[in-house]
């Protein structure tokens, strides 16, 4: 059992996790796989699972650890870069995702703090409990948009529903500035990907079509810095899909260095990766916008962090 790995079939969508886990490990009881959950023994396509009722689809994938995952450091001090009465401002780190998943939506504090979220960790940090019971109807954060876990940069949530109004209507318009870093191996030339991405390009992971199907998603390419055997870019979202400039690098057949994901094409097997970076190298790196309420112009930047700096001054050393 330990070390096993399970992919969920087509007509196993929308059952449990625990009950998917009763089947594939004979003669554990509801309570034997339960605890295995509670215990940090599962992951659900690579992350850490706590929800046993969590129901999954086809193609997760469910992994049983032999040893329990450790416990994550509940990070004390979140960098806010602003706040005001309408919105923050706040340097992600990487490896804690933006928002939770739907599903989670209504934990209580003590299950959220198990795996915290930034907006968790941001409401703890200027002043706003969690959840202590169903339908609280205190303020919350407002989302209007997001990074992938594995992504670090910055983060802007709303606080009041004029704010998240106000932001929204930006992002729809595409005059928000954002602009990321991203390592990848070989050479890529300045350039505008345009496509249209669906949410399954045939392998159960989002990626581009042809026809008309799917979201228009547009990243603008530019070269940041040419390196031995890498090249560091300067991606421009003008639009802003889910995953989409880790897609878009990926089809020119240069996935983000640490790139677990998108790095094959479909059915194919993974891409060699020798940058031996320690984490996907996506950095949000500037962030501007129109004030939601105040109209003021509004713009931000943030280095990258150390572990990405310590990988170019790596790079950069072979030359």
């Amino acid at each position: 059992m330990p070390g096993s790995s399970f992919e969920v079939a087509a007509d196993q969508a929308g059952q449990t996790l625990a009950a998917l886990l009763r089947k594939w490990l004979p003669g554990q009881t509801w309570s034997q796989v339960r605890k295995l959950i509670a215990g940090r023994r599962v992951q659900l396509n690579g992350e850490i699972w706590l929800d046993d009722v969590r129901r999954l689809k086809a193609g997760d994938v469910v992994e049983i650890l032999v040893k329990p995952a450790p416990a994550p450091t509940l990070i004390d001090q979140i960098v806010i870069r602003h706040i005001d009465e309408h919105i923050v401002v706040v340097e992600k780190p990487a490896g804690v995702s933006t928002v939770r998943h739907p599903l989670e939506r209504e934990w209580l504090e003590e299950r959220r703090l198990l795996t915290p979220t930034l907006d968790d960790l941001v409401m703890r940090q200027i002043g706003l409990t969690l959840p202590k019971k169903k339908h609280d109807p205190r303020p919350r954060l407002r989302i209007v948009h997001r990074l992938d876990k594995e992504t670090s940069g910055l983060v802007v949530f709303a606080r009041t529903v004029e704010a998240e109004r106000g932001l929204g209507i930006q992002f729809k318009r595409h005059t928000v500035q954002r602009r990321y870093l991203a390592l990848v191996p070989g050479r890529v030339a300045k350039q505008t990907v345009r496509t249209n991405l669906v949410r399954d390009r045939g392998d159960g992971r989002r990626g581009s079509t042809t026809g008309g199907a799917g979201k228009e998603a547009i990243t603008h390419i530019d070269l940041e810095e040419q390196l031995p055997g890498y090249t560091l870019l300067s991606c421009r979202l003008e639009t802003g899909r889910t995953h989409q400039i880790r897609i878009h690098l990926a089809e020119l057949g240069h996935p983000v260095c640490g790139e677990k994901v998108y790095n094959r094409k479909p059915g194919g097997e993974p891409m060699a990766d020798a940058s031996a970076t320690t984490r996907l190298f996506l950095h949000a790196v500037e962030l501007g916008f129109t004030h939601p309420v105040t109209g003021e112009k509004m713009h931000w930047d943030m280095p990258p962090p150390p572990e990405l700096r310590d990988q170019l001054a790596k790079l950069r050393g072979g030359k």
